[in-house]
């Protein structure tokens, strides 16, 4: 392997190292500090090698993200936990909004995913702004408050339910069959 492609492995290991830590802090809102380092590298197992050297790359991934305005240190009760900022919160979505974008050259597996929500009246803006979302993303509305969308989405939804705080009125669901789907099928450019 030529000195450009080590280069460039490196660099995607260390931006998956990021992604993954800045949505573990953006799913949870808020961790500790000390959950971070052994935890997170679970759910990288081919980047996970030696416990101490991903504790380490943790810690590390943790400050650079800091050090970009993606995530900030705050003291409670004596323990030091990380947060999501607003920015880290804008770039987590673009992230996962280009996942989902890069999902549609996937072979389909004959599942629909929906998204069905009840916000109340007087969160308006919130509803709104779900909505807004759910066109902005490409799902396609099936009726008021029922989306659907045929790839795997359910970590940018964790997403939006822990931005907008709605997490008990929005629900997911995949779906294995719907009547009279030819229509949705055709809008997303699938076969039956």
């Amino acid at each position: 392997m030529g000195s450009i492609e080590q280069k460039a492995r490196k660099q995607r290991q260390k931006r998956n190292i990021q992604n993954a830590v800045l949505t573990a802090v953006g799913v949870a809102g808020v961790l500790a500090v000390a959950m971070i380092a052994p935890n997170i590298f679970k759910a990288l197992p081919r980047v996970a090698g030696d416990k101490y050297r991903m504790g380490y790359r943790a810690k590390t991934t943790v400050g650079r993200l800091a050090q970009k305005g993606l995530v900030r240190f705050v003291q409670r009760s004596g323990i030091r936990y990380v947060e999501i900022t607003d920015k880290g919160r804008r770039v987590l979505f673009l992230t996962e909004a280009k996942n989902i974008h890069q999902q549609k050259w996937r072979r389909w597996d004959k599942r629909f995913r929906l998204v069905m929500f009840d916000v109340p009246q007087y969160r308006r803006d919130t509803r709104d702004k779900l909505r807004a979302y759910m066109r902005e993303y490409g799902f396609l509305r099936v009726q008021d408050s029922v989306w659907v969308y045929p790839y795997d989405c359910e970590e940018l939804i964790a997403l939006l339910k822990a931005e907008l705080r709605v997490g008990k009125d929005v629900l997911y669901a995949i779906v294995e069959s719907m009547e009279n789907d030819g229509w949705i099928k055709r809008h997303f450019g699938l076969r039956a």
